[in-house]
């Protein structure tokens, strides 16, 4: 595996990192808790040290499994990413969305990050992981019911109480990542990216890499798009968001899977799934620090692992950039 510290802060994190939205079941057709929890100790095992996960990403249920997962591990060993700002259990804040919990329950869900919020959102996440501080502590989405330099500081005491190594953002632009670095030092920003999704790379990207913050790039694989798995037809499950989803209408479906096919002889040759090449691609991309990838059992954290073996040539990834610029989404 390889490793990579965030931004100029003193965290280093597994350059593919264990994405945990899908293994908390919300909005992904249920989970299934042991495949979830195997899949976690599988990447371990192969070196992906570092987890991200989120309080929201099944009502608690994501972190829950983290905590189980990871019991047994030396808490040092291992570097779990959480979030903060998104809540459920309380109507306050900026409204962001109706959804629906694991069990079918209808949910309210805010972007809210006052200070007294904060400071409980962390001791809950505490507990549900079983450790006693949290490696990076990121916000999930902008509030705009909260000043920035509010959240800020309520991190910056978490961070003096020693509960907090290191403060993160996600889903922020750059005129918000200037307003919280005010306050403290932001190590990282969340955002996402994919080969066909790759919007960060006109103001995002040169900001991190002339300021030295890390970018943790999610949905790497366009949340399963980019595997050659899901071809024209594809029928979703009950409770899978993917169904409404842009990236997944017919006509990009169909799109992604000509330049998947095309790809698909390089990979090839590598000994290398879709997927794996896709993961190695992304991690070489200017300015992306980490790809966050998500799996279900431990058969696909291993292959996810694993990609960290492929190379590729500059001459592969022009290759792969070129078939890319065909690509047109609609």
């Amino acid at each position: 595996m390889e490793y990579r510290k965030l931004g100029e802060s003193d965290l280093s994190v597994s350059v593919i990192t264990f994405g945990a939205w899908a293994a908390g079941g919300w909005m992904w057709g249920g989970t299934e808790r042991k495949g979830a929890i195997d899949a976690i100790r599988a990447s371990y095992d192969l070196g992906v040290t570092s987890i991200d996960t989120a309080p929201v990403y099944g009502q608690g249920t994501s972190e829950e499994i983290v905590g189980e997962a990871i019991k047994d591990i030396p808490r040092d060993k291992v570097q779990i990413l959480t979030k903060y700002g998104m809540r459920w259990d309380l109507a306050k804040g900026d409204f962001g969305f109706k959804s629906q919990d694991n069990e079918g329950n209808p949910i309210d869900v805010y972007k809210y990050s006052g200070k007294e919020s904060i400071i409980k959102e962390c001791e809950d996440s505490l507990k549900r992981l079983g450790t006693d501080y949290i490696d990076l502590y990121q916000m999930h989405w902008p509030d705009v019911t909260t000043p920035i330099e509010e959240s800020m500081e309520a991190v910056l005491r978490l961070i003096e109480q020693g509960k907090v190594r290191q403060a993160g953002v996600s889903n922020y632009n750059v005129d918000q990542m200037k307003q919280a670095e005010t306050v403290l030092n932001l190590a990282s920003n969340q955002v996402p990216f994919s080969m066909i999704n790759r919007g960060i790379e006109a103001e995002l990207v040169p900001y991190c890499l002339a300021n030295k913050k890390a970018i943790l790039a999610y949905s790497p694989m366009e949340r399963g798009l980019l595997t050659g798995k899901i071809k024209p037809g594809h029928q979703f499950a009950e409770g899978d968001h993917r169904a409404g989803y842009r990236f997944f209408k017919e006509e990009n479906i169909r799109q992604t899977d000509a330049f998947l096919q095309k790809i698909k002889p390089l990979a090839d040759s590598k000994n290398a799934s879709l997927s794996q090449l896709v993961i190695r691609w992304t991690i070489e991309r200017p300015g992306i620090t980490v790809a966050l990838v998500g799996a279900r059992n431990a058969e696909q954290a291993t292959q996810n692992a694993k990609a960290i073996d492929i190379q590729l040539s500059a001459d592969e990834i022009e290759f792969i950039n070129q078939q890319l610029e065909e690509v047109e989404l609609v």
